[in-house]
């Protein structure tokens, strides 16, 4: 039996953690911990889960010193999802991106310094994005670290900062990258569920670009997997590691939006293109050897299934998504001084 405490759970990634934990350990606690932010929100958890005994929330900021602190005393297992995590708000309003990113990480690290001798494990999600461009693929956990926007250095920050309370105090840390991950409750901030939506209200698919940047693309479900194996593996193999969770293929951003077209038989011409995003990364790809040969995991995913899945879940959940169609873009300043939507 383990309690674990998860920040940011009502976010994307973090509720279909919840979802994974609930439905697959019964008789794990959960705490969860979430400011419900825009991108947060307590309807991305089921309500049999919100009514479990298993199950508590927490409404509170992981810069909450005190907060964070009782809730980790609770725990064995510390998932730290909570970010801000968009590349495109963070350069429309970077400072809160240090703030949460970086110092609310830094919270958490220092509770679980404090409740070392209770805390079996903690771990920290990070991204792909602190790499950078790929200057060579696949990208190994040795690969630079080159963060190329506000978002992406925040991450770095915070990654680093973990890597350094490991060797510093010695917490039980495990540092995850994974790279960019979609399915079911993504804000449609985010590419896929914005091509999604898009596609289905009969609007424009916009591309930043050419389009052919690439993205090597995991399903949420299959990052959940890795995360149970994190969890429970023999934390002598990964304490202070770092860990690359992505499928080893990439596909262009235009390529995704051409699929989602096709799956929906809406035609072709509904793609348009804009500038490119500032500070955008070309190609990011992988490397699996590590994920596989420390936690036994492979992406079972193809991204033809997880588009399927995601799709269908768009289909049949409109009322989650209308009322957040006004923040798919947001408005950002380029170099020469004009305000462009991204």
């Amino acid at each position: 039996m383990r309690t674990i405490l998860v920040t940011g759970g009502a976010g994307f990634i973090g509720c279909n953690f919840v979802k994974y934990i609930f439905e697959n350990y019964p008789d794990y606690n959960i705490i969860v911990l979430d400011a419900l932010t825009y991108a947060g929100n307590t309807d991305n958890v089921p309500e049999n889960i919100k009514k479990d005994s298993r199950f508590s929330f927490w409404y509170g900021n992981v810069k909450n010193g005190e907060l964070v602190s009782e809730l980790v005393s609770k725990c064995d297992t510390v998932i730290h999802f909570a970010a801000e995590s968009h590349v495109a708000r963070s350069i429309f309003d970077n400072v809160i991106f240090f703030e949460t990113d970086v110092l609310g990480t830094q919270t958490v690290a220092n509770a679980v310094l404090k409740h070392c001798d209770s805390v079996e494990r903690f771990i920290h999600i990070s991204t792909s994005e602190v790499y950078g461009t790929a200057l060579e693929v696949p990208m190994s956990e040795e690969y630079p670290l080159n963060p190329t926007t506000p978002y992406a250095a925040a991450k770095a920050g915070a990654d680093r900062l973990v890597y350094s309370y490991w060797v510093t105090y010695g917490i039980p840390a495990i540092i995850i990258r994974p790279f960019n991950t979609y399915g079911p409750n993504q804000h449609l901030e985010k590419v896929i569920p914005r091509f999604i939506t898009s596609t289905l209200l009969n609007e424009p698919l916009t591309i930043h670009g050419s389009g052919e940047n690439t993205r090597d693309w995991l399903y949420v479900d299959d990052l959940c997997q890795a995360l149970d194996k994190a969890m429970h593996v023999n934390l002598e193999l990964v304490k202070g590691q770092v860990i690359n969770i992505g499928t080893g293929v990439d596909t262009s951003i235009k390529t995704i939006a051409e699929l989602v077209l096709d799956k929906l038989n809406k035609p072709q011409s509904l793609i348009t293109h804009i500038s490119d995003r500032p500070g955008q990364v070309k190609r990011h790809v992988s490397s699996t050897e590590k994920a596989l040969t420390t936690l036994n995991w492979k992406a079972e995913t193809k991204l033809e299934n997880g588009l399927d899945k995601t799709i269908q879940w768009y289909e049949a959940n409109r009322d989650w998504w209308e009322k957040l169609l006004w923040m798919r873009h947001v408005p950002i300043k380029t170099r020469e001084g004009k305000i462009e939507y991204h």
